[in-house]
């Protein structure tokens, strides 16, 4: 089991168990930030604790996801009320990113950014995972430096406008209710701006 010594209060998913594996489970956050895209937020984050509890464990197991059965994974992360909006290929990509875990570090998730020494190189760290491109690293980094407590050299700056203090752009800046509405509203101005833009190419 890969538990961090270090228990956080996290209220990405804003429900209680789910919040409480998150904070627990370097594992955990790794899959749900995976999970975060095309789907609400507090719903991709409480998927890891959905994952979890269907594999019958109170936390995931890199070694356990990477040996299941492709079918029977994707099965699992179909069954009503879905993982995901398209659980088969979320399904594929945890798989991937557990294998890379189990191959590169020996199953231990946390080992990604235990011994970094600064911003930059746990960005390249990051980039490396499957399913990470360059902006879901990046607040990734944001998010272990804000609410994880993990600030190699040059964190922020490695983090980009992620890493901001004070900027409410991503998953990283979400500790409540009422920051998670900030963090919403902004996503919501940035699509009304990428819209209008295109409108007047």
């Amino acid at each position: 089991m890969s538990t961090s010594s270090t228990k956080r209060t996290i209220h990405l998913a804003q429900q209680p168990e789910a919040d409480e594996l998150l904070g627990r489970s370097p594992l955990a956050a790794l899959v749900g930030m995976l999970l975060d895209q095309q789907v609400p937020m507090e719903w991709a984050f409480a998927g890891p604790y959905t994952i979890a509890q269907r594999l019958g464990a109170d936390d995931l197991d890199a070694h356990e996801i990477a040996a299941y059965d492709p079918d029977a994974f994707a099965e699992l992360l179909s069954t009503k009320p879905a993982v995901h909006r398209y659980p088969g290929s979320m399904a594929k990509r945890v798989q991937q990113l557990c294998q890379f875990l189990v191959h590169e570090y020996d199953g231990d998730p946390e080992a990604v950014w235990r011994d970094v020494a600064t911003g930059k190189e746990l960005l390249t760290r990051l980039k490396a995972l499957p399913g990470y491109g360059d902006q879901k690293a990046k607040i990734f980094l944001a998010l272990l430096g804000k609410q994880y407590g993990v600030r190699p050299k040059g964190w922020r700056e490695a983090a980009g406008a992620y890493g901001e203090q004070g900027s409410y752009r991503s998953a990283a800046d979400i500790t409540g209710p009422q920051t998670l509405a900030k963090v919403r509203a902004y996503k919501q101005e940035m699509k009304a701006a990428a819209k209008a833009a295109k409108a007047a190419k």
